[in-house]
């Protein structure tokens, strides 16, 4: 009340002391288990990828943010360093150093900024530099090596790569999990190979679960996806256990925990109501298996995020949040 009136400022009238940066911290903390790991397993060579994965997100987003935008700088919110850490980790850690600096700048320059920066971008910025480097350098993209102390072989297809190849030669899963000694619990702690980021499952549900307790995004998504893969796995399986793999394989190889609980949750990308967040959840985990059993590419994470990224504005329509106050 000034000098008798009554002065009403726009919306939001309740604050949080949440800002995006401090979301966005929460974020990189949350990932510095599985970044240690990668960085323990891999050594300087996925040093080199990481540095120049988020060096080269961050010097792209100012420089597009105050040249070609003309606005102040946003590098601040620490979104660009996220998007770094999750393209490095998408990433075999035998990827040059230019092939990373063109991922990011498909990330920033294409995916994120051409929308008009953060909040705006309707693809998953890393995922779509990832896609990008996966269709245009196939071969430093599929090259793949194991975590060193694990097996002793240096480099060879991921599991599902094997799995794949194996049933193509005539063999069955049994077959192929015996002669290439994969077991659950090394899939639990040390991946037998893959992106960087696929390299310790623990490491990244330990950063999930501290998302969730900091209450940074809600568990919804995530348990979706799980759940699909695995009720979908668990029927085929079922059916014909010597032609598909089961729900355990499928959880714990290729990208699934570093995309369900990274990726797909993404604030940006992802639907905001509850029941809109289920079905974005089950509809990544049935295009994942769908195309991990009968495409091609022997991983559909990435490409099952980004289809259901362009669904997210019809889900937001059908599943609209509850109004504040009823």
């Amino acid at each position: 009340m000034i000098m008798g009136k009554m002065i009403i400022s726009p919306s939001p009238h309740i604050h949080s002391k949440d800002s995006t940066r401090s979301l966005m911290l929460d974020v990189v903390i949350a990932l510095l288990p599985a970044v240690i790991v990668s960085f323990v397993f891999y050594g300087w060579r996925e040093i080199l990828v990481m540095g120049v994965s988020v060096g080269s997100c961050v010097i792209l987003e100012y420089a597009i943010t105050r040249y070609l935008l003309h606005k102040n700088s946003t590098i601040g919110d620490l979104s660009a360093v996220v998007t770094g850490i999750l393209l490095a980790l998408n990433l075999p850690y035998t990827t040059p150093w230019w092939v990373v600096f063109i991922g990011a700048v498909v990330a920033m320059g294409i995916a994120k900024m051409t929308f008009g920066g953060l909040g705006q971008n309707i693809w998953n910025p890393a995922l779509v530099g990832r896609v990008f480097l996966l269709v245009s350098f196939p071969t430093y993209m599929t090259t793949w090596g194991a975590p060193q102390g694990v097996v002793d072989a240096v480099s060879g297809p991921t599991p599902l790569g094997a799995v794949q190849e194996g049933l193509m030669q005539g063999s069955s899963v049994q077959e192929i999990m015996a002669a290439n000694g994969y077991d659950y619990a090394t899939m639990l702690y040390a991946n037998l190979g893959g992106s960087a980021g696929e390299a310790c499952a623990l490491a990244l549900l330990a950063g999930f679960i501290y998302l969730c307790v900091r209450k940074v995004i809600k568990p919804w998504i995530t348990l979706s996806i799980f759940g699909t893969v695995a009720l979908t796995a668990l029927i085929f399986w079922g059916v014909d256990p010597s032609r598909f793999t089961g729900p355990v394989f499928n959880l714990l190889t290729g990208g699934l925990v570093l995309g369900a609980c990274f990726m797909a949750t993404d604030y940006v990308t992802s639907p905001m109501s509850v029941w809109g967040g289920v079905i974005f959840g089950v509809g990544i985990g049935l295009l994942t298996m769908m195309i991990r059993y009968f495409g091609s590419y022997p991983e559909g994470v990435s490409f099952a995020i980004l289809i259901m990224n362009s669904f997210v504005p019809l889900i937001n329509m059908a599943f609209k949040q509850k109004k504040f106050g009823r």
